[in-house]
């Protein structure tokens, strides 16, 4: 698989990473670990070098034991360690069913060495801000990471979901290398983004890219998914009133997809890996078969016109009821 420069600092990563979310957490039961570090396995023979994981990405096992994602991660890749690149998250934890952010100096500390701790290794190759902390200044969360990286703790940083304004102030006292949003052809907004971005040398890890599946045309309704432990329970896009009016956007891709010889899921990919160089999305999945599929989007082009035809028929559908635009 092709490379691609995060930022501009010298960070390569494969051109698509591997979400590892789902493997423990948010999509049902977690996958026995034998399996998941299978699966993960799998996804660098299929050409992915860029891993991604976080924190707070815990779920169950069938008997109810926790699954600590970076656990898992940092079992699989331990004999591939020079080899790929780990990207991680902190400054978040769980009350209850809610998240809530912590940027304190302290907290991101402690969340740094526990992550080095789960994973067994020294050094963190991303690390990010994993949600903004409305009470604490983007320039102290900043200040924080630069010195970790100055310890040689982490290599570089980035930040999740947080606003450009933001993310332009950190970027002023320590150089961030990527922002991680939820970007896909159903969850647009982010597109706003991009000029200012561009122009400050920050990458873009897109997470979510084929709107949690469902561009894959595998579609069932929220019903069928497990509502204590799979999020696809209560998004939009799977609620049996909204699923008819994703129609005119999946009939679009797989008729391209059928002049391109690739399915929806590949379409949805490479039109974000086309549009723009600093992309990164990284798909997640528990199939091996959707681990190789995924992976083949690299090597879809689609042309600058194919690119705003697609743009122009997203443009057309009222996404709002997906939370996209």
């Amino acid at each position: 698989m092709e490379k691609r420069k995060l930022g501009l600092q010298g960070l390569e990563v494969s051109a698509l990473g591997y979400g590892c979310m789902g493997l423990s957490h948010a999509y049902g039961t977690a996958l026995d670990e034998r399996i998941a570090v299978q699966r993960i396995h799998e996804a660098y023979d299929s050409g992915y070098t860029f891993f991604d994981t976080a924190e707070v990405y815990v779920g169950k096992f069938k008997d109810g034991t926790p699954a600590i994602n970076e656990e898992v991660v940092g079992k699989a890749l331990s004999s591939l360690r020079g080899k790929v690149l780990i990207a991680t998250k902190g400054g978040l934890s769980w009350e209850g069913k809610n998240t809530i952010p912590d940027g304190s100096r302290a907290s991101i500390r402690k969340s740094v060495e526990n992550s080095l701790r789960r994973l067994g290794i020294d050094v963190i190759d991303l690390y990010y801000q994993h949600r903004q902390d409305e009470s604490v200044e983007a320039e102290s969360v900043a200040e924080t990471m630069s010195e970790l990286i100055d310890e040689g703790k982490i290599r570089y940083w980035g930040i999740s979901n947080a606003s450009l304004e933001y993310i332009l102030r950190a970027d002023k006292v320590c150089k961030v290398s990527a922002v991680q949003l939820r970007y896909s052809m159903m969850a647009r907004k982010s597109e706003l983004m991009f000029p200012a971005l561009d122009e400050r040398g920050i990458g873009v890890v897109a997470y979510s890219p084929i709107a949690n599946g469902f561009l894959s045309g595998d579609i069932k309704t929220s019903d069928q998914y497990d509502k204590e432990h799979d999020f696809r329970s209560f998004m939009p896009q799977y609620q049996k009133e909204e699923i008819a009016k994703s129609a005119v956007l999946l009939d679009t891709i797989t008729r391209l997809g059928e002049e391109k010889n690739a399915t929806p899921a590949q379409i949805s990919l490479a039109w974000m890996l086309n549009k723009k160089s600093f992309i990164v999305p990284i798909p997640g999945t528990t199939k091996l078969e959707r681990i190789k599929e995924n992976a083949q989007s690299a090597n879809v082009v689609l042309s600058a016109t194919e690119i705003q035809s697609l743009d122009e028929a997203l443009d057309g559908l009222d996404l709002r009821v997906f939370g996209g635009v």
